[in-house]
């Protein structure tokens, strides 16, 4: 029997109005209607939409607004204005608007919604592929917030949770691939978030930053998708201490399912997964480096960043859909996982940092 799954990090609204992908159609429909585009990396190969979310039991995900500011003579891809950043986060939220229009999504804001989302799941009496799947909103990098006071707006359409930085410089905090701190103005926007009992989402932030982040905030703390450094020395991943201090304060990490975060051999447009024999199984080791410092699973999730700008050519050779997340059952169960320990993995954990966080 399938088990209900909560995924952290998908970036479904990037993919339905930057991509241009029905993600309300078949994942068939969806590559072959892309079968000879080449303007993107992995087209052709998504692994993400509706109906394989339902098909997995991935019924409830935290959703993505995301659109960053291009630095000046950066080489990094963005919009150039905040204004221009928060129209496209506009865009993508009438985007899930029309998602829950047509039966397809549904945005939880609060505790009172997710638990009576989450029963809606568990009632066997109803088929899963007629269930909407639920949406928490969280912004992956704040750079189109034209101001932090944009903020309160953007929490009365439902924004929960929000990661300050993505790659690069950036407007409120520098995140992956550099070195800075967070700015005054992510400090400022951190207080609003705090006045507001948002989710800080660590992920992405630089190791001074992520200090900075735990020093600071004083409400509720994740890293939605992040895997561990031991195991791919880079500054993307979370060291040791990192994982302690997020132990320290109840959060729970999501393991991701990029190539790149789970074998450091792996090269973005270079390697190939089945040459390097890359599987689902590797997440595990992760997740076993945090349970081993934490001394139990309560602090480790899925948080797949199945569609964060990759598909097929950039995941498990053995993932051929986010529906193929239920395989963790019988390679964690293979594992020495109990029972209850896929659970909270699948669900639980994810389940219990949000009626602590949300009102």
């Amino acid at each position: 029997m399938s088990r209900l799954i909560v995924d952290a990090h998908l970036d479904l609204a990037m993919n339905a109005i930057e991509w241009n992908r029905d993600l309300a159609m078949p994942l068939e429909h969806i590559r072959l209607k892309e079968m000879n585009m080449k303007d993107k990396p992995d087209r052709g190969k998504g692994t993400v939409c509706l109906p394989e979310l339902r098909k997995g039991k991935v019924g409830f995900v935290v959703a993505t607004q995301l659109a960053r500011v291009n630095p000046f003579n950066s080489a990094l891809t963005g919009w150039n204005s905040p204004a221009q950043a928060w129209a496209m986060t506009q865009a993508q939220l009438t985007w899930y608007r029309e998602m829950e229009k047509q039966g397809e999504m549904v945005q939880i804001v609060d505790k009172r919604g997710m638990d009576a989302h989450i029963k809606l799941w568990n009632d066997e009496t109803i088929a899963d592929e007629t269930k909407p799947v639920g949406f928490l909103l969280s912004l992956e990098g704040a750079d189109s917030l034209v101001t932090p006071d944009y903020l309160y707006e953007a929490y009365e359409y439902g924004l929960r949770a929000i990661g300050l930085s993505h790659f690069g410089p950036g407007r409120y905090a520098d995140g992956t691939k550099t070195a800075g701190r967070i700015h005054p103005e992510g400090l400022e926007l951190m207080k609003i978030m705090g006045e507001l009992r948002m989710i800080l989402d660590v992920t992405h932030l630089t190791d001074e930053g992520f200090t900075q982040a735990m020093e600071r905030y004083a409400g509720p703390i994740w890293a939605s998708h992040h895997n561990v450094r031991k195991i791919v020395p880079n500054q993307r991943q979370l060291n040791d201490a990192q994982i302690k201090q997020l132990i320290e304060r109840d959060a729970v990490i999501g393991g991701m399912l990029d190539c790149w975060a789970m074998d450091i051999r792996f090269i973005d447009t270079v390697s190939d997964p089945w040459q390097l024999d890359i599987r689902l199984e590797m997440l595990i080791d992760h997740w076993d480096h945090i349970c081993q410092i934490a001394g139990n699973s309560l602090h480790i999730g899925i948080g797949s960043d199945l569609d964060g700008i990759f598909g097929t050519e950039q995941s498990p050779w053995d993932m051929n859909s986010i529906a193929d997340l239920q395989k963790y059952t019988y390679l964690l169960s293979n594992k020495g996982y109990t029972e209850q320990d896929i659970d909270n993995i699948f669900h639980g954990n994810w389940l219990r940092f949000l009626r602590n966080a949300l009102r």
